[in-house]
């Protein structure tokens, strides 16, 4: 047992280590390609500032994916969260509205649009748990009702003007640290604690790699699985708090190109497709990698409907890679 642990050790550390090199590797390639540009406090303040949304989205994704299962909505409930938080705040606060009111106002949409989040995500376990349905089908059906609600209330419109407190959430810095950035740390630090050092952890890796032996071990699996989804539905929620905050606006159909980079993310960071296996540190890593080159193609003027072709490249090439890697150690083991 020992040593197997301590081959599974080894196999985390080479990825962790590998993800460290290719990030080092896109880094110093940028650095020289495009020195002034990409080495510039600038660039690196915008890295700072665009991660934190997707970081979140891609936890949210993450905490689904290794419990063997999938959340098509995240984008879906995150825009309706924030169409809710808005809705709220310009229709009740104006100029003139004292920042007592203000305050509380915005604090009262912040709580309703996490509300908002949390029910899709526990509608989405309660389907999947109790109803029986597939993740992949649960979080298509959702996604597709939550966009229709989020078009059916806009009308298809952006709602903007937020109060100035509200926007310093998304544009702020802390001690030369962005706002955004130090909510994703601590998200990240709670995270990890839930995943690593808690017993819920423990049964959300159980459930990703066998959900009959889980059942049997005498864990709930419908209420690990409700709890799971409602984590990813509320991560969901605070991600569309900095997404609007930073955008001074909410819309239906925001951010859509994050679902499939979520994905990849998972999967670059080294969570399993099928569950059972992921650890944060991975997706930091990917998460480092991706803002990289994402930065590096926006300063090159490169057309979004190319990157997002370039992400789709990128993660057939990290699944296949994964598969024959995966191939290969089995192979070897059986020798």
């Amino acid at each position: 047992m020992e040593l197997i642990n301590l081959a599974r050790l080894k196999e985390r550390l080479s990825g962790i280590l590998m993800l460290l090199i290719i990030f080092i590797a896109l880094f110093i390639i940028m650095s020289i390609v495009m020195p002034a540009q990409f080495l510039s406090l600038g660039n690196f303040q915008s890295m700072a500032f665009q991660l934190p949304e997707l970081g979140i989205l891609a936890l949210a994704m993450m905490i689904t994916m290794v419990s063997g299962g999938i959340n098509l909505s995240i984008i879906a409930g995150a825009n309706l969260s924030g169409i809710v938080m808005a809705l709220i705040m310009t229709s009740f606060i104006t100029e003139s509205t004292p920042f007592a009111a203000s305050f509380s106002i915005t604090l009262f949409a912040i709580l309703l649009g996490l509300l908002v989040a949390l029910i899709i995500g526990i509608l989405n376990g309660f389907l999947i748990a109790y109803v029986n349905v597939s993740p992949i089908l649960t979080t298509l059906g959702t996604m597709t009702l939550v966009q229709g609600i989020s078009v059916g209330v806009t009308k298809g419109y952006v709602i903007s003007g937020f109060p100035q407190g509200f926007q310093s959430i998304g544009n702020n810095t802390l001690l030369g640290i962005p706002v955004p950035m130090l909510i994703f740390i601590l998200i990240v630090f709670l995270m990890s604690i839930i995943l690593n050092r808690s017993t819920f952890g423990i049964s959300v890796y159980m459930l990703g790699s066998n959900k009959t032996a889980t059942s049997f071990s005498g864990i709930n699996v419908k209420k690990v699985t409700m709890k799971i989804y409602a984590i990813s539905g509320l991560l969901t929620g605070l991600a569309a708090v900095i997404m609007i905050s930073r955008f001074n606006s909410a819309s239906a159909g925001y951010s859509t190109s994050y679902l499939l980079v979520t994905v990849l993310l998972a999967v670059l960071g080294g969570v399993n497709p099928d569950g059972g296996f992921g650890r944060i540190s991975g997706i930091i890593m990917a998460l480092l990698i991706l803002q990289v080159i994402s930065s590096g193609l926006n300063l090159m003027q490169v057309s979004s409907q190319l990157s997002k072709a370039l992400w789709g490249i990128i993660l057939i090439l990290v699944i296949a890679l994964r598969y024959y890697s995966d191939k290969f150690k089995l192979a070897q083991r059986t020798q």
